[in-house]
């Protein structure tokens, strides 16, 4: 298996783990700079209510998009950790020795 093979095989794995969490972080970009246009229009208006009710929305929508974001490395990092564990031939791997040099007991 050439590194070129292992490259293109991680990037499907991380295209399927992501794929279902970016339709709502598209949305949620996409409510944030609507959101963001109404605040540039409201204050050309000078209406200071609507200033403020559009920078909480648009806040509530970042904070989304940082979910799903932070969602997304969680289960990433829980594939991640799933496959090297599996694997005897990465370090840590489940062919390592109970007793070995990488972590033996004193």
């Amino acid at each position: 298996m050439t590194v070129r093979t292992v490259h293109q095989a991680a990037a499907r794995t991380l295209h399927s783990v992501l794929r279902p969490l970016l339709l709502p972080v598209q949305f949620a970009l996409l409510l944030f700079t609507f959101r963001l246009g109404r605040l540039r229009a409201a204050r050309a208006r000078g209406d200071r209510g609507a200033i403020s009710i559009e920078l909480a929305l648009a806040i509530i929508a970042l904070v989304f998009v940082a979910g799903a974001v932070a969602t997304a490395l969680y289960l990433l990092k829980d594939k991640v950790v799933t496959k090297v564990q599996q694997d005897p031939n990465l370090p840590g791997g489940g062919g390592a020795a109970a007793g070995g040099a990488a972590g033996g007991s004193k």
